[in-house]
């Protein structure tokens, strides 16, 4: 099949490399978007009167045909389509003839790429931080039906501090607050308008490339050409922020594997959301947060593929950022699939309340109250960290644990103890007092869930 670039070449195309340099199987989730740009530019090469009135009406007719096509999934693409672009050219040449061919009048495939996939991460990024909303309103739904529970806080896997569980679990939707401001952020440099930069040096045309930003919506136009066809950073700062979301997603779900398992008892899963296992009858795995953990690493994946990609190419346009079309598809179907994973995971999620309360009966968490009652009564903290700890070694050497000591007993560690000291034992006295900004006592906790809910709004 004749090429739109064949002119200076005397023998044709190798099937086989035809077949290695197409990208069309990979181009066709583009195809909307591409022909979205197509009508902008058309109109615009109307409006400064590079193409004929005639000429601009039955090209625009063509396109809109095509459009109409594409989003019904009808169009039929053939194995010597180079790429999205050559076959919508392709169609529209065989809808209205040869006036076709000034489609690509004044633009060259290196600003037609970086156009689609622009507009494609426009859509995408608002798909999902749609689907993070989503995520964050379950984890809101979860924290308030369990808004008092308290929980054992770790550091280094080890009982450290009772926090209420809704604490805990709001964490996840700061994290993901995050994760969403980065995307919004990352939207300022996808939004921005790249064609007339040409192939590389811009166009002899006078093109209003502001006319087409706006027809577009984009909110201003690329400055250099060179710049414009030969860096994919945009790409790479959402496929980055994709890479930290789907961090923060692995972490939530590492926890739910653990606190899930039968050594934690924190939680239980719905049968709805779990599969058994082929040999042993009483399995019962965690496999959606394992998915989700393990599909971490594609988008990682993806982004060191793209990095890699970039690293050492030279100014300006390369056929190797050809291959930056799957590693950012890959990114966005698994950031999007997981996001939603994630949020029928925490639906299905039962907090095991007797467990929680029995843990805190059998550990240490409240030692710190317990120093921080000294230095309220007078002692120097480190000599008070001191202290509890021969208090702690007491209680293991006698099998006890801090809730089991009587008054006397912690009065022959120190006189600076009084009779209210058993208070300060308990898990619930110790969230209650945690009372500075950012802690995990229940005021600051509600206001924390109200503040959310209105930014979710």
């Amino acid at each position: 099949m004749k090429k739109s670039w064949d002119g200076r070449f005397r023998k044709t195309l190798n099937p086989f490399i035809e077949e290695f340099s197409s990208s069309i199987d990979i181009d066709v989730k583009l195809a909307e978007y591409d022909i979205q740009g197509s009508i902008a530019h058309i109109k615009m090469l109307g409006k400064v009167n590079v193409i004929s009135k005639n000429d601009t009406k039955k090209i625009l007719h063509g396109l809109e045909e095509i459009l109409q096509e594409a989003s019904k999934g009808k169009l039929k693409y053939t194995s010597t389509d180079e790429d999205i672009h050559m076959a919508i050219e392709r169609m529209l040449v065989g809808k209205i003839g040869k006036v076709g061919n000034k489609l690509h009048t004044a633009r060259s495939r290196n600003d037609q790429i970086a156009l689609d996939e622009r507009l494609y991460l426009r859509d995408e990024i608002a798909e999902v931080s749609k689907l993070i909303k989503k995520l964050q309103r379950v984890i809101i739904s979860i924290a308030q039906k369990n808004i008092d529970v308290v929980m054992p806080g770790l550091t280094h896997m080890q009982h450290a501090q009772p926090v209420l569980f809704s604490h805990y679990l709001m964490a996840y939707f700061n994290m993901l607050d995050r994760d969403r401001a980065r995307l919004k952020d990352c939207l300022k440099r996808v939004n921005i308008m790249p064609l007339g930069a040409g192939a590389i040096a811009g166009t002899s045309f006078p093109v209003d490339r502001e006319y087409v930003a706006k027809l577009l919506g984009f909110s201003t136009i690329t400055e250099n050409s060179i710049d414009t066809v030969s860096d994919r950073d945009f790409i790479l700062e959402f496929v980055s922020c994709s890479a930290i979301l789907m961090m923060h997603l692995s972490r939530l779900c590492e926890d739910i594997v653990i606190y899930s398992s039968e050594e934690f008892g924190y939680v239980e899963l719905d049968d709805s959301i779990c599969t058994g296992s082929s040999m042993m009858p009483q399995k019962k795995n965690p496999d959606v947060a394992e998915l989700i953990r393990g599909k971490t690493a594609r988008v990682y994946g993806s982004l060191m593929t793209l990095f890699t990609l970039m690293k050492a190419l030279p100014l300006s346009y390369n056929r190797d950022m050809q291959e930056d079309k799957p590693a950012l598809f890959d990114a966005v179907e698994t950031v999007k699939i997981c996001l939603k994973a994630g949020a029928k995971l925490l639906e299905n999620i039962k907090l095991n309340r007797k467990r929680l309360e029995n843990i805190l009966t059998k550990d240490f968490s409240c030692a710190t109250e317990i120093a921080d009652y000294l230095v309220r009564q007078g002692m120097a903290f480190r000599d008070a960290h001191k202290l509890v700890g021969r208090i702690v070694r007491y209680c293991i050497d006698n099998k006890k644990h801090l809730r089991d000591l009587t008054c006397s007993e912690f009065k022959s560690f120190s006189s600076l103890f009084l009779n209210d000291v058993v208070a300060f034992t308990s898990p619930n006295s110790s969230v209650k007092s945690k009372s500075s900004p950012g802690g995990t006592c229940l005021k600051n906790v509600k206001a924390q869930i109200e503040k959310a809910k209105n930014s979710l709004k």
